[in-house]
């Protein structure tokens, strides 16, 4: 291990993370969930500067807690809309809505044979809007402080985002409250956030690609100060 690396992980002060479980106060909680996609997201703000995370997708589930100390004070939400889907949408609506007044104005139309397109195109553009729907998703995500690794992300349909909003309120209160809190000394501050990389990359939030990102991120901070 090079030694900068080295002077970083080591610790006077190792501040106790705690367990899956073992929290002595919650003080937000969030539940948010999609069984169209399958996943499920859980999150805990336990004993002032911790956050608990639970997330399923598909099968795989994942369990873990990240110390707010590190953590981006900015929480990012992002919205992304299917340009493409949701302009055949409008285009074949507009075309549905020109056959059916064509067909309005024979007579007697419930026996003209344009009745049938119709209805296909009517089909038609309900099951393209609901692709519409499905592709135009929503996404929460958390980024460690010097590091930028992507810590959290969660992307879900519509409505995620303002359903999420009391809790991120409180979550935004936290990062706060946890940033007044780190340590006076950048240069302290730093060793222990790469710690906490360390920690994350061990309990299978990282991978080793992205903790080596962060640390090569973190060392750069770490001689400019």
């Amino acid at each position: 291990m090079p030694q900068t690396e080295h002077i970083l992980l080591e610790s006077d002060d190792e501040r106790e993370v705690p367990e899956l479980g073992t929290a002595r106060k919650v003080h937000g909680r969030l539940w948010s969930g999609s069984r169209l996609r399958r996943r499920v997201l859980e999150l805990d703000i336990i004993d002032y500067y911790y956050l608990s995370v639970r997330t399923r997708r598909r099968s795989a589930v994942l369990a873990y807690v990240l110390d707010l100390r590190y953590i981006d004070p900015a929480i990012r939400q992002s919205r992304h809309v299917a340009w493409r889907w949701l302009s055949i949408t409008l285009a074949l609506a507009a075309l549905t809505v020109a056959c059916v007044w064509q067909v309005g104005s024979l007579a007697p139309w419930w026996q003209h044979h344009a009745l049938t397109v119709c209805a296909s195109l009517v089909g038609l553009t309900v099951c393209v809007g609901l692709v519409c729907l499905y592709r135009t998703t929503e996404t929460l995500s958390l980024y460690s402080a010097h590091g930028r690794a992507r810590l959290l992300e969660f992307t879900s349909g519509l409505g995620t985002l303002r359903a999420s909003r009391p809790f991120t309120r409180k979550l935004a209160a936290h990062l706060r409250a946890a940033l007044a809190a780190r340590r006076s000394s950048k240069a302290q501050h730093l060793r222990d956030e790469m710690r906490e990389h360390f920690r994350l990359k061990a309990a299978g939030v990282l991978s080793n690609e992205e903790y080596q990102q962060s640390k090569v991120r973190i060392l750069a901070e770490h001689g400019r100060a």
